[in-house]
């Protein structure tokens, strides 16, 4: 098991891209249900990660989940300054929500990280398999 920049460089902004605009992309999750928006992010950040990190399903799980924990922090940090705008109370009440997102996102990160190693895995036994 092995870290992999490159492919925790990709799954941090996969995460933190799908994670800021998660509000928009799926009306009221948020607020209604606020574990799917963190779930979908974790899935699309760790399957990132995960498929550039390569075949093996450890490497793509342990990378899966440091790039979609690190991806939920910085997208936390920029949230929570945003807030700040709006006032400290509500800020903090993100802040609070925010470190569990960033709990509830790396579960789904591993399980994506270890999806898109399989899926990179098997791309590439069909690709060695066609002949030339």
């Amino acid at each position: 098991m092995d870290f992999k920049a490159k492919a925790i460089a990709y799954g941090i902004v996969a995460t933190i891209i799908v994670g800021l605009l998660s509000g928009a992309g799926i009306p009221f999750t948020d607020m209604t249900l606020p574990v799917v928006g963190a779930g979908l992010t974790g899935i699309i950040g760790g399957l990132v990660a995960g498929y550039v990190s390569g075949t093996k399903l450890d490497d793509g799980a342990l990378n899966g989940g440091v790039a979609t924990a690190a991806g939920a922090i910085v997208a936390l940090v920029i949230l929570t300054i945003g807030g700040l705008l709006a006032g400290p109370v509500p800020a903090m009440g993100l802040f609070a929500f925010g470190v569990l997102f960033v709990v509830v996102a790396a579960i789904p990160g591993i399980v994506g990280g270890a999806l898109g190693s399989w899926l990179n895995g098997r791309s590439e036994r069909r690709a060695a398999a066609r002949p030339a």
